[in-house]
């Protein structure tokens, strides 16, 4: 990736306007010998938006509703604070990429590395990856469960794994053929859309479905389970993993706390429509996903397409993220390289990259559980752990107001209780699933 000086005077003055919890510690005042990377023909905010919606809101939005089967409807409030603490961490883990005076860091593992060095910038890369890959490996699983599902009865019907292995070739295309985030934006902008499909879909189904549902018991609190509705819903708001390279992608970075204040915002408020209804009508009859609880039928097998058609736009926006930060370990460039060799090399990764997503899909054994269970992990702590832990690090704590690091020891809190209680649970679904 070229490199060009620039001043980011004009950034950092606008992160302080746009938050009062967000205001910057660190001052370039003008400096010309600070590195950023080449932004001209970076991508609008706009399209920055759409990325983070679509890492963010995806799948997960679907189980909301079991959520607050768990925990009660106090999960309203959990949810609440999950949105604003995540947007306080998004807006942090950005800001430490400019806490160098030298220049821009490019990833969430080198942010880890200058704050506590190579052991630190490993184990923030092994989190990354696990959610960068691991997810996608479980969209792939959906996708060909679900292309299968809708082919019964038919001559289509040829069972998961040749769909899953269908599915990873539909997105190897992009992936390969893409190259940044901003060139894989229109992806986001199109599962976006499908998200509002589906929610609206729902929406209008649960509607329709409340009269026929009697006997609906709802609660306001379940304390013995509401850690792991906590747990669940923090969950929902996972898109620490992209956003340097989303931020990198952009025109005018400046935007960047407009512009993941302006996505959570919309994924919080798809979350509570989806989270109340499915509550509302359902109870504690709802199931996860809250689409098989609405009535067979076009709308359900509608729905079912459109989350199909979501996770494989999905998929290639968490995996050109991870062959990003791959590709800046070995300097895999243009200017190092050349444009046609670049090319190649890339392309190796990426289709390499696919292969092993597909094969881990068709034959790794309760992938579902052991993911729930490094999931609790590698979420809670790149959600909220690490960006306010890196954050005090690189700036500093006696600079910081007392209300400050009060709301860092909630968010901290907030990632701890979130990982202790998501991994027993965790743990006690694969020990289920290796014994049956």
């Amino acid at each position: 990736m070229s490199l060009k000086e620039k001043s980011i005077g004009e950034y950092k003055e606008s992160t302080k306007s746009n938050n009062s919890i967000t205001s910057t510690d660190f001052e370039y005042e003008n400096d010309i010998s600070f590195i950023d990377i080449d932004r001209t023909n970076g991508a609008s905010s706009l399209m920055a938006y759409f990325n983070v919606v679509c890492v963010v809101a995806g799948t997960g939005i679907l189980g909301l509703p079991v959520a607050l089967k768990q925990g009660g409807w106090i999960g309203l409030f959990i949810l609440f604070l999950s949105w604003t603490m995540s947007t306080y961490t998004a807006s942090l883990l950005i800001r430490c990429l400019y806490a160098n005076d030298k220049g821009r860091l490019s990833t969430y593992k080198e942010i880890a590395t200058t704050a506590f060095g190579s052991i630190g910038g490993w184990v923030t890369f092994f989190f990354n990856t696990w959610i960068l890959l691991g997810v996608p490996v479980l969209y792939m699983v959906l996708a060909g469960t679900n292309l299968n599902q809708l082919c019964v009865g038919t001559s289509a019907e040829i069972g998961k794994v040749p769909w899953i292995i269908i599915s990873a070739v539909v997105v190897a295309i992009p992936f390969v053929l893409v190259k940044t985030m901003k060139e894989v934006a229109w992806l986001s902008a199109f599962s976006t859309i499908t998200i509002f499909v589906v929610v609206v879909i729902v929406l209008v189904m649960c509607a329709i479905d409340k009269p026929n549902q009697i006997d609906i018991h709802h609660d306001a609190v379940i304390w013995d389970m509401f850690p792991i509705a906590l747990s669940t819903i923090s969950f929902s708001f996972g898109g620490n993993v992209v956003y340097p390279h989303v931020e990198a992608a952009m025109k005018k970075p400046k935007d960047w706390n407009k512009v993941v204040a302006a996505g959570l915002g919309t994924c919080v408020a798809l979350y509570y429509i989806i989270a109340v209804c499915g509550y509302l009508v359902y109870g504690d009859q709802v199931e996860n996903p809250v689409y098989n609880s609405i009535p067979d039928g076009a709308p359900k097998i509608i729905t079912i397409i459109v989350i199909t058609l979501n996770v494989l736009a999905t998929a290639p926006l968490l995996m050109t993220s991870f062959s990003l930060d791959v590709e800046e370990m070995f300097d895999i460039s243009v200017e190092r390289h050349g444009k046609i060799k670049e090319f190649l090399l890339r392309s190796v990764l990426r289709l390499v990259t696919t292969a092993v997503v597909a094969v881990v899909a068709c034959v790794v054994p309760h992938f579902s559980e052991l993911m729930s269970l490094i999931g609790a992990f590698a979420n809670c702590t790149l959600i909220f752990l690490f960006p306010v832990i890196l954050y005090l690090k690189l700036t500093g704590i006696r600079n910081k107001s007392l209300i400050e690091l009060a709301w860092c020891f909630l968010v901290c809190l907030m990632g701890i209780v979130g990982l202790v209680f998501g991994t027993i649970e965790a743990i006690k679904e694969l020990i289920a699933a290796f014994s049956s």
